[in-house]
């Protein structure tokens, strides 16, 4: 009986510390997309996308895919123009469904002259062990 009781309270103190430690790998991860785009960095685009990502972006101005963040990163690696300056993450907030999750939060994107500050929401999944991001949502903020 006593080995039931200790199963039983390490299964329960066990759950929330495995969700923290994936709401902990999320917020990293999420962070090092940030700065994957500022470095354009191939590699660890072409790893952390899912084959179907889908960026949208300001208003729907403009949607990617996958292919079309690698392509810029690798344009700018050959020598491209990067305009981007600096990107800054801050109050993001992760939920964990199951093997999705959101990450939730704002960036400050500087481009110069002034930067913008950007709303996002990804959703990342778990595929094979490891989250990959499959969708990103980012909405500029009016400057007031």
């Amino acid at each position: 009986m006593k080995n039931l009781v200790l199963i039983y309270l390490l299964l329960i103190f066990s759950f929330p510390v495995l969700s923290q430690t994936d709401s902990q790998k999320l917020l990293e991860l999420d962070l090092a997309w940030e700065k994957a785009l500022l470095e354009s960095d191939v590699a660890f685009l072409e790893n952390i996308l899912a084959e179907d990502f889908i960026w949208v972006h300001d208003h729907a101005s403009l949607t990617d895919g996958k292919k079309e963040v690698v392509n810029q990163a690798k344009k700018i690696q050959n020598g491209q123009e990067q305009t981007t300056r600096n990107r800054l993450s801050s109050d993001q907030k992760v939920v964990i469904l199951g093997q999705t999750a959101i990450v939730t939060g704002y960036t400050i994107v500087d481009r110069g002259p002034s930067p913008t500050t950007y709303n996002f929401m990804r959703t990342y999944t778990k595929i094979d062990g490891e989250f990959k991001l499959f969708a990103n949502h980012t909405m500029a903020i009016p400057k007031e």
